[in-house]
């Protein structure tokens, strides 16, 4: 099976959702590596990794860091309501996103203002980790560095009741981003080299020590977030 078109990716998407919707591959079943997908279909591997990037985002595969790539063991009922599982409690989350504005916008303006050179190379780092996830489609580093970006601002913002009431909800703030990062790929199809673009606009931003700037970019962050997930859940914005 040659797949020749601009794309190729959300065909390869559609063929391996066909396996798994007729049973071909089950829940829980491991799926053949990118390698061996990209020889099956005639495809660059780049294709491949879009392909299950979509499909993990809509809740069918799950992808394990150097592990391999699995079919999920709890599948959606419908490929119409793909994303219907990061929603089940869909109040909550926009009751926690709330939440996050409320925390991030300030301590963003307090970092700007207070962050010493630990704080500085923490952000850098954290860059560096989301330029590698991105390199190498490698969405759970992408994740994991997202959530500890946004936690080192407000370790930076030097107030100890900010920091212990983001390190008392870490789970459900953890939970929150990576939700957050689903969905936006779910619903907007953005890639990861636009958030990527984002965080190092924010870090610039108290980098620079650009109080106003740095609460604008990380508002402007959220808010496309609060924006992708209400239009999702078809509530009013």
């Amino acid at each position: 099976m040659k797949i020749n078109t601009q794309k190729g990716h959300e065909l390869v998407a559609d063929h391996i959702l066909f396996k798994i919707q007729d049973g071909e591959w089950q829940p829980g079943e491991r799926i053949p590596s990118v390698v061996e997908l990209a020889e099956n279909y005639g495809v660059g591997r780049s294709t491949i990794r879009e392909a299950v990037s979509a499909l993990k985002a809509m809740g069918w595969l799950d992808v394990r860091q150097g592990g391999g790539t699995f079919v999920k063991s709890v599948l959606p009922t419908d490929v119409r309501h793909g994303a219907a599982h990061l929603f089940t409690n869909s109040d909550s989350l926009i009751e926690l996103l709330e939440v996050r504005m409320a925390l991030e916008i300030r301590a963003a303006s307090l970092a700007a203002e207070r962050r010493n050179s630990t704080d500085l190379l923490r952000l850098r780092e954290l860059i560096a980790a989301m330029e590698i996830g991105l390199e190498h489609n490698d969405t759970s580093e992408g994740e994991r560095a997202d959530v500890e970006f946004h936690i080192a601002i407000v370790k930076a913002s030097g107030n100890s009741l900010l920091i212990q009431l983001m390190e008392s909800m870490s789970d459900r703030f953890n939970e929150s981003i990576r939700q957050s990062r689903e969905l936006w790929f779910y619903s907007e199809k953005a890639t990861a080299s636009r958030l990527l673009h984002e965080h190092q606009m924010i870090y610039e931003a108290i980098e620079q020590q650009d109080k106003k700037l740095a609460e604008s970019l990380i508002t402007d962050h959220l808010s496309k977030v609060e924006l992708v997930l209400r239009k999702a859940l078809k509530t009013d914005v």
